[in-house]
């Protein structure tokens, strides 16, 4: 009898610890305020806690290895009243959630053509931007740019995409490859009439 109450209270425990383990190493890959009044706020105008809402953001919490801050800029801006800003001193070259940085899905059908436009200004940074069509299990991307070429003054990047078959949405992604300093403003996701 003393052994199998050993035994339960033994298995008993280590579930406790497997469940506690399990628990404390789900770590958050980005951080999300949502305000459905501010639509898809690509000129980072509308920010709650320092953050842009309506984005998913990977902040200095979230990513693994990484020296960082965001910054709402209202000295350096090109639409609105000001921009988002990224001073980066340490990060990996990984992209996705394993860098500084942000992305977003928007509904779409396959065959729909989008024109993505933004600005830029770089300082020292390797910046890479993705667009891509994605399903719930699947997803096709381009690199749309990825540069280290410092760019004093705003410089606007233009791409158009398609969404491919069996996608059901719109999916863009910016990183911070290597420290320096980034901004980004008047990002904008538009259907084109074909």
């Amino acid at each position: 009898m003393k052994t199998t109450i050993y035994t339960i209270r033994n298995l008993s425990i280590l579930v406790t610890l497997v469940a506690m383990v399990a628990v404390c190493s789900c770590t958050r890959m980005s951080k999300e305020i949502r305000d459905k009044d501010a639509g898809m706020n690509g000129s980072f105008e509308i920010t709650k806690s320092g953050l842009p809402v309506n984005w998913l953001v990977y902040t200095p919490e979230t990513v693994p290895k990484g020296d960082f801050d965001i910054i709402t800029d209202t000295t350096e801006y090109k639409a609105g009243k000001q921009s988002l800003k990224f001073v980066v001193r340490e990060c990996s070259s990984a992209g996705g959630w394993w860098s500084p940085g942000f992305c977003n899905e928007y509904q779409a059908l396959p065959g729909e053509i989008y024109r993505i436009s933004f600005w830029v200004r770089n300082h020292g940074s390797e910046f890479h931007i993705q667009i891509g069509g994605v399903s719930a299990t699947l997803g096709e991307y381009d690199t749309i740019v990825k540069s280290q070429e410092t760019i004093d003054n705003w410089q606007l990047f233009e791409y158009y995409y398609t969404i491919p078959e069996k996608m059901k949405a719109i999916r863009i992604e910016m990183n911070i490859l290597q420290p320096g300093t980034f901004w980004i403003d008047d990002l904008k996701i538009e259907k084109v009439e074909s």
